[in-house]
């Protein structure tokens, strides 16, 4: 995992994790996938990018994904954004359509969210990682623990945050942290996933934007300003 970066305040909240056996399997089975000519998503500099982009005492949300996405040129290790110049994936519209009913902020016309990580939304996925064209194909090779440590280690900080839970994966993941049990200084939002099969479900109405806001100005963290830039970033090649 030398070709990737991660934050240096990550790397001491949770740099331990990378001495621990799994982590050594991990990269042997990425390397041994890569050898086969596999093509794995997102390119190996943004497997950490959520991280990276958010370090862990500016995190005031945390949105949590499942997979990267495992089209050709979708991800870019922010979970539900996908890059510059890329279509809006069916999710990311619903989840446009519920920030417009909730806050009155008109769709993006793209599916760039770096904006959201640079305030303080860490939009980190289950797995860092995934085969083209082969959802969840790497669950199971030990990502679910690390960002389980990641996620702990962000539960642990006392200061106020919102947990955005959205689906069983995500609500799951959450359960696993003690930090997020009975007595948590943070919010916890949950409802189902924004994908078209569950979003008219209970995910439409469920207004987490504006609760979000409501609790991190209440406990003077400050609102996230969920508009995104009308042109998106160029992301970095």
């Amino acid at each position: 995992m030398a070709e990737v970066k991660l934050h240096p305040d990550w790397l001491a909240a949770i740099g331990g994790e990378f001495e621990q056996p799994y982590m050594a399997d991990l990269k042997a089975f990425l390397a041994a996938e890569r050898a086969k000519g596999k093509r794995i998503y997102p390119r190996p500099r943004d497997w950490f990018a959520a991280l990276d982009a958010t370090p862990p005492q500016e995190v005031r949300v945390v949105i949590l994904g499942q997979d990267p996405y495992h089209g050709p040129g979708q991800a870019h290790g922010l979970c539900f954004s996908v890059q510059p110049g890329v279509r809006t994936p069916p999710s990311l519209v619903n989840i446009y359509k519920e920030m417009q009913s909730d806050l009155g902020i008109p769709p993006a016309r793209h599916g760039y969210l770096k904006s959201w990580a640079d305030q303080g939304v860490l939009l980190l996925n289950n797995c860092l990682t995934v085969e083209a064209g082969m959802a969840a194909s790497h669950q199971g090779k030990g990502w679910e623990r690390f960002t389980d440590a990641a996620v702990a280690a962000v539960a642990a900080d006392p200061a106020p945050k919102v947990f955005i839970l959205w689906g069983s994966h995500a609500q799951r993941k959450a359960a696993n942290v003690p930090a997020l049990g009975p007595g948590t200084p943070h919010l916890i939002l949950r409802a189902p996933h924004p994908s078209p099969l569950s979003a008219h479900n209970g995910f439409f109405g469920s207004r987490p934007f504006s609760q979000a806001n409501d609790f991190l100005t209440a406990n003077g963290r400050g609102a996230i300003d969920w508009r995104l830039p009308e042109t998106p970033e160029t992301a970095a090649t």
